[in-house]
């Protein structure tokens, strides 16, 4: 028995030295770039992280996508949330929470008011998708929304449908190349009401785009992992950013608006016209959207 809590405690020791080995620019220089994504890899029974680059699949085309570099105290927070989630996966090699995870930033740095915002099963609330939804229900002129996977629950949908309603312009970027076709059939069934009530809808066509980012009225804007789906907003562990800052909103509306030169508007004439087959494939995948 004592051969073992020795074994554990070596183990949760090892878990920190690789942990700072892997993350030095995060430790060093309180630095996270989403571009690169951490994931945990076991090597002789200790774990370890790797820093691994994502990477494009030749059957999609070009890979577009949406990431942020955090720089001072947003930085802390992404930290946290990813001890949070090692802690709660792991077995053994607890990760003990310590100022050496947390340095000190040698200056203050005056930038853009974020949020880091998390969800998942070790939370109690749906904090993101509640943030997409006081957005979207707080709109005053314009909803724009880039998501790979569009299966929104009943809340999500009707704010959109309102907002529409109520004259603002509601624009929503899908894939038209997409790598889950059940999710792409189970996104279409949605589309309708939708188009009825005045939201425009488009279909990405350069490649595959994973971008997941919402902006509103200039101002506001979220850019992180979760889809406008039901498994993002209730299995899923996501973490997004909340940005409240005019300066960046204005920069993901730009790249909105050209991604729209990319793409092809899904109107209500194409809709109504489409086939029996496709209206099938709609139905089926609506049916257990909830799992998808």
């Amino acid at each position: 028995m004592l051969g073992k809590t020795n074994r554990r405690r070596n183990d949760m020791s090892r878990a920190d030295e690789l942990f700072i080995e892997n993350c030095k620019e995060i430790l060093a220089h309180g630095v996270w770039d989403t571009e690169q994504e951490v994931r945990p890899r076991w090597t002789d029974g200790a774990p370890a992280h790797t820093v691994k680059k994502f990477g494009i699949v030749n059957r999609y085309g070009p890979w577009r996508d949406t990431h942020l570099r955090f720089q001072g105290d947003a930085v802390d927070q992404m930290q946290m949330r990813f001890i949070m989630d090692w802690n709660f996966t792991a077995k053994f090699g607890l990760i003990h929470l310590g100022e050496k995870f947390f340095p000190k930033k040698e200056q203050q740095i005056k930038g853009v008011r974020t949020q880091i915002v998390s969800s998942g099963p070790d939370t109690q609330w749906k904090n993101i998708r509640n943030g997409y939804f006081k957005m979207i229900n707080e709109a005053e002129s314009n909803v724009f929304l880039t998501t790979p996977y569009f299966v929104p629950d009943d809340g999500i949908f009707e704010a959109l449908r309102v907002a529409a309603l109520s004259g603002l312009d509601v624009r929503i970027i899908i894939p038209g190349n997409p790598d889950h076709f059940f999710v792409y059939w189970a996104s279409m069934s949605y589309l309708g009401e939708l188009l009825e009530a005045g939201v425009r809808v488009y279909q990405y066509e350069k490649g595959f785009i994973h971008a997941k980012v919402l902006t509103i009225d200039g101002t506001v804007s979220s850019v992180g992992s979760a889809n406008m789906d039901i498994r993002s907003f209730d299995l899923n562990f996501e973490v997004n950013a909340f940005m409240y800052d005019a300066g960046i909103t204005k920069i993901l509306e730009d790249d909105f608006l050209k991604d729209l030169h990319s793409s092809v508007e899904i109107t209500k004439e194409w809709y109504r016209r489409r086939k029996w087959w496709f209206k099938v494939r709609e139905a089926i995948a609506r049916l257990i959207s909830p799992m998808l």
